[in-house]
């Protein structure tokens, strides 16, 4: 039986990564507001002068302060991983010795399930990189139709490739109050659908984590 402090200890970290997330997201806001200097944009004007119109300090500070809350981030992400290996590996061995007792009553009822054809699937459905491993009720992606375990294809413009998460909060940001297109694989299924990043009563503009694959 699994520890009960390895479910409370992920439950804490979970609460901790959504915090580091709420202070990422804000910090992304205000380096992307119109006007401003961008995540990793120049700070200096075209004739090679410090820009007049921020405070180039202050960005500074905050870039400083997004690069230790992505560190923070992939450290709380890491430990809850592999608290959800133990909490999977736990349930899969009871579920084994539950059906380990039943195999024999229920082979016979099912021997023409191993003959049906495989399901066809989509070469590009087999790249997702990112998946649900968190998601909370009444939130705009729990109401438009995310759930629990589907794996990320494709998020709006973003794709496989480098600072997934960081893009994924800027394409959720820019694309607050419109729809954004997801290609997503459930239960081995490819699907589409649409989900629309907005302001709710909790925290960032979808109430979901993605983890990255």
């Amino acid at each position: 039986m699994v520890a009960p402090d390895v479910k409370a200890e992920t439950m804490k970290l979970m609460d901790r990564r959504g915090a580091l997330e709420a202070e990422m997201d804000a910090i992304i806001t205000g380096l992307t507001a119109p006007g401003g200097p961008g995540i990793t944009g120049g700070l200096v004007d075209a004739e090679g002068f410090p820009r007049s119109d921020i405070d180039i300090q202050n960005v500074l500070a905050q870039r400083r302060r997004l690069a230790e809350l992505r560190n923070d981030h992939k450290d709380v992400t890491n430990k809850i991983d592999k608290n959800l290996e133990i909490l999977h590996s736990s349930k899969l061995s009871r579920n084994e010795q539950s059906t380990s007792r039943e195999s024999d009553t229920t082979a016979s009822s099912h021997i023409g399930l191993s003959q049906s054809e495989p399901m066809e699937e989509d070469p590009v459905a087999r790249l997702p990189f990112a998946m649900i491993d968190e998601i909370t009720d009444g939130s705009p992606a729990a109401v438009d139709g995310l759930q629990l375990g589907d794996e990320i294809v494709k998020f709006g413009n973003v794709e496989a490739g480098d600072r997934l998460q960081e893009r994924l909060m800027s394409e959720a940001i820019s694309s607050e109050d419109r729809q954004v297109s997801l290609s997503i694989i459930r239960q081995g299924s490819a699907m589409n659908l649409t989900i629309t990043p907005r302001r709710w009563n909790g925290r960032g503009l979808l109430g979901c984590h993605f983890r990255m694959l």
